[in-house]
């Protein structure tokens, strides 16, 4: 599933070729996403695109109209093509600007959504109660720790929690935890204020550079044009259950927490 960084990493791609640009058409080929495509979706057309956002892994287009609210989902995709582009397999949605170029969403699983907001977006149900962005001054040290206090949940599960953060999802959940030495089934609310610094920092920091390299390919994701992305190559966790830790050499751990494969090193992530 696309992350923050592989959302972000999208947006960055297809940000510049939308633009100022004209809608000249919306075509939907299927409606059946996550959420049906609302008939209001059309409302973009005709409008000039002010601007390309993103909030947690929501992309946000803005116009005069309204904002278009795309999501990934699973499997989802965002292209920018020239218009003549032939249509393949899973091509759901285009958005044809007056340039010649389409924005083409691709969603093999389905569970990504193309919704449309005339509202403030942050009034939006799917947004309001979103978290702060990791990547702002809004999540640091004390926010954090207000927000686990008390709290008997693993700080995995907290950490991935949109309400106390938006966007760490599983892969980045894994490597921060680690960096930070956190074990993932660590008490969120017992998790002291030096370790919480660390894992603020490594946040950020694995969030930045995961960006940086063009996201994480494991399975579906590639960017804009089309190009994997390399982080997969700097984890030192995420999908290596089994395998030697790189720092300690211990042999990595695999659990299922809430649902989700989670590898730590018990060594270097003590309970």
């Amino acid at each position: 599933m696309p992350e923050l960084p592989e959302v972000e990493v999208t947006r960055q791609g297809i940000a510049p070729h939308l633009l100022d640009q004209k809608v000249r058409a919306l075509i939907v080929r299927n409606d059946s996403l996550r959420w049906p495509v609302p008939a209001q979706a059309q409302n973009i057309v005709g409008q000039i695109i002010q601007g390309v956002r993103r909030r947690a892994k929501y992309l946000l287009i803005d116009t005069d109209a309204g904002t278009t609210i795309v999501h990934l989902g699973m499997s989802g995709s965002l292209r920018i093509l020239p218009r003549n582009t032939p249509v393949e397999k899973h091509d759901h949605i285009d958005l044809e600007l007056e340039n010649g170029r389409i924005l083409r969403f691709n969603d093999p699983r389905r569970f990504g959504a193309w919704l449309w907001c005339e509202l403030p977006e942050q009034a939006h149900p799917l947004l309001s109660k979103l978290g702060p962005e990791p990547l702002t001054e809004a999540f640091n040290v004390p926010q954090l720790a207000a927000a686990l206090k008390g709290k008997k949940k693993a700080i995995k599960l907290c950490l991935m929690d949109n309400a106390i953060v938006v966007g760490v999802g599983n892969i980045y959940a894994n490597e921060a935890l680690f960096a930070a030495g956190i074990h993932p089934e660590a008490e969120a609310g017992k998790v002291d204020l030096e370790r919480l610094t660390l894992l603020v920092a490594e946040v950020k920091q694995i969030l930045a550079q995961a960006i940086k390299q063009g996201g994480t390919t494991l399975k579906d994701f590639t960017n804009a044009d089309g190009k994997p992305g390399y982080f997969a190559q700097k984890l030192h966790v995420y999908g290596r259950g089994g395998e030697t830790c790189t720092a300690c050499g211990n042999l990595l751990s695999e659990i299922r927490l809430g649902q989700r494969t989670t590898v730590f090193c018990g060594i270097c992530q003590p309970r």
